[in-house]
């Protein structure tokens, strides 16, 4: 364990840790139920692959165990006030290949101080797996009432990268049972939408939701309560108390693209595809494209 975290922090992650193979039950009954409210709106694909999401051996065979790291992207800076607003997270490069690129790294460094092959696959936010949970039990925090993992040091902006495999450690890491949110209940309060219920998420009235993944027109009553945000939303991280220890992270690709800090409204109307693909390279904006951003900012 203490080989995997110097690695791990080598990479450049903040925080580390593992935990060995297990079937996640209690979790996939949480799934089943919130699909069943149809609280996953039009993410069909959440149906999808539930076994595999539940049990990591279906992922990968012969799995051992669930390596899982934290990756600070918080910044203080924020745009211009009065334009178009995305989610911190969105400010840089896209977290899938940054992140992905790290873990490859802890791979290849884990082999060579263990000096033998690993067999194992890495994942960011792109596939069925249980991540919030793994952290957990992987002793990085708490799962707080807006669904984030919330961890001590770093609060809740932190991407969450994951390597199954055949790796076995000396030791594990121990869970964190407990949770700290305690009586607060400012994420859920500060929702502009109302989606939040403890622990859980509407996404039918979800501003990220509603913003990225949803296909046809927002509905009028989501585009007032959107405000400014036209893409992701921070409101309820940016009232979590834990969030007031957040420190600067140290992942140059995540600096702030300077267009996007500072687009107007007009100026997002006016931009063209190539443009918009010359100053949003690697962005995460290209994800709903240029024609679904000009839907949100209107």
């Amino acid at each position: 364990m203490e080989v995997l975290s110097e690695i791990a922090k080598a990479c450049g992650f903040d925080a580390c840790g593992v935990v060995p193979v297990d079937v996640l039950s209690r979790e996939r009954e949480r799934l089943e139920r919130w699909i069943r409210q149809g609280f996953h709106a039009g993410m069909n694909y959440m149906a999808n692959n539930i076994e595999k999401r539940v049990n990591p051996a279906l992922l990968v065979e012969g799995a051992r165990s669930v390596i899982v790291t934290l990756t600070n992207y918080y910044t203080p800076k924020l745009q211009l006030e009065g334009i178009p607003v995305v989610a911190r997270y969105a400010y840089g490069k896209d977290y899938h290949g940054v992140v992905k690129d790290r873990l490859f790294k802890l791979y290849a460094c884990l082999e060579e101080a263990i000096g033998q092959k690993i067999t194992g696959r890495v994942f960011v936010d792109s596939a069925p797996v249980f991540e919030h949970e793994w952290a957990r039990r992987a002793g990085l925090g708490w799962i707080g009432r807006n669904s984030l993992l919330i961890h001590p040091r770093l609060g809740s902006y932190c991407f969450i990268g994951v390597i199954i495999s055949d790796f076995e450690p000396s030791r594990y890491s121990l869970p964190e049972e407990r949770n700290f949110c305690g009586q607060c209940n400012r994420c859920v309060e500060a929702c502009p939408t109302g989606a939040l219920s403890s622990h859980e998420v509407n996404a039918n009235l979800c501003i990220a939701y509603n913003t990225i993944e949803r296909k046809d027109d927002i509905p009028s009553e989501m585009k007032k309560k959107m405000g400014d945000r036209f893409f992701g939303c921070d409101a309820c991280q940016e009232v979590c108390p834990w969030n007031r220890k957040a420190v600067l992270h140290h992942v140059e690709e995540f600096s702030p693209n300077e267009w996007l800090m500072r687009m107007s409204r007009e100026d997002w109307l006016s931009l063209d595809e190539e443009i918009f693909r010359e100053r949003f390279k690697d962005s995460p904006l290209l994800r709903p494209g240029l024609e679904q951003i000009k839907r949100s900012v209107k």
